[in-house]
């Protein structure tokens, strides 16, 4: 089942902790088993690798505009006044990953909660959630290149950690022989071409097509990503995995005033709120780099087998549906 597609029959919605017969809360102590050694492997892997582990951030003045991304569906933005300034939650961590990857930490990761109200209508989807976890990262000086040999090492050596550490829980849900040791490196897809085979419902389609997770590149975004002024293209890319979709997002990311003040302007994208990122770029304390996020409950829900994102949330947070914790 392609969990990405929104018009599928939908999937059941998971209830609430205390609404749980005993049979399903065993199935989620098990998942939350899985998730533990999912986080403690993934950020032993970025702090064995010099990355430093930042502390999020939940509310800014600044934060991800998901805009004009075509894949954003967000019904509203959340905000607030604290000391007579607007601030925001967090949407996702870009905008701080940008400025503390140029100043302070050329290699930094962050396990970084996102609030995004999706619409309602994508509770059907069992992928979308309106509150969940990213574990995001920067490279001063990246390229793809960096974040791909990164990517696919990390989740290369956690699937065959997970086979060897947690066999009986990921037999016990079904899922030990779905996750079988991954092929590096992984098939890469240029947006364009995809388009052409599918058309535009691509992101749709592809999950259902493919046996092994593959990168998608050249996606039109967000004025952060990097846009060749000739070509046009967006070096930029995806990670989609069978069956479910995208569970990673990043770029090499825009560092220059001129382009990234003229990108504002073409995408409507409000200058005021993002003051202190063309401050850094003007006076060129903006540096190059490339990072990524990767979607936390995603990546459980494809390595468990879930139904619903749901499952793999303690305390579930599905668009359209508000429980009391």
């Amino acid at each position: 089942m392609a969990h990405t597609i929104e018009t599928e029959e939908p999937v059941e919605v998971p209830g609430p902790l205390e609404a749980l017969a005993p049979r399903e809360l065993e199935r989620k102590r098990r998942v939350g088993t899985i998730s533990t050694e999912v986080l403690s492997y993934l950020t032993a892997s970025f702090t064995a690798r010099d990355f430093e582990w930042l502390l999020p951030v939940v509310l800014s003045k600044s934060t991800d505009p998901l805009w004009p991304d075509p894949g954003a569906s967000i019904e509203k933005r959340v905000e607030t006044e604290i000391y007579g300034a607007t601030v925001r939650t967090t949407l996702s961590m870009i905008i701080h990953k940008l400025v503390a990857c140029s100043t302070a930490y050329p290699r930094l990761f962050i396990l970084s909660p996102n609030v995004r109200i999706e619409k309602r209508e994508r509770k059907a989807t069992g992928w979308h959630s309106y509150e969940f976890t990213q574990l995001d990262f920067e490279i001063r000086n990246g390229t793809f290149g960096t974040v791909r040999r990164l990517v696919e090492e990390v989740l290369a050596g956690l699937v065959i950690h997970l086979r060897r550490s947690v066999r009986e829980e990921l037999e016990e849900l079904g899922a030990y022989r779905g996750i079988k040791p991954l092929k590096t490196p992984f098939r890469v897809f240029d947006r364009e071409v995809l388009s052409a085979d599918y058309g535009q419902e691509w992101e749709l389609k592809l999950p259902g097509e493919i046996r092994e997770p593959v990168w998608v590149t050249n996606i039109p975004r967000e004025f952060y990503d990097f846009e060749d002024p000739e070509t046009r293209r967006w070096d930029n890319y995806d990670l989609v995995v069978p069956d479910y979709g995208e569970v990673l997002s990043g770029a090499k990311r825009e560092w220059e005033f001129t382009r990234i003040s003229a990108k504002m302007e073409r995408d409507g994208v409000r200058k005021e709120n993002y003051s202190l990122l063309l401050k850094l770029a003007e006076e060129r304390r903006l540096k190059p780099s490339a990072g990524a996020g990767i979607g936390v409950e995603r990546l459980v829900s494809w390595l468990v087998g879930a139904r619903h994102i749901g499952e793999v949330q303690p305390f579930p947070k599905v668009p359209g549906v508000v429980y009391d914790l």
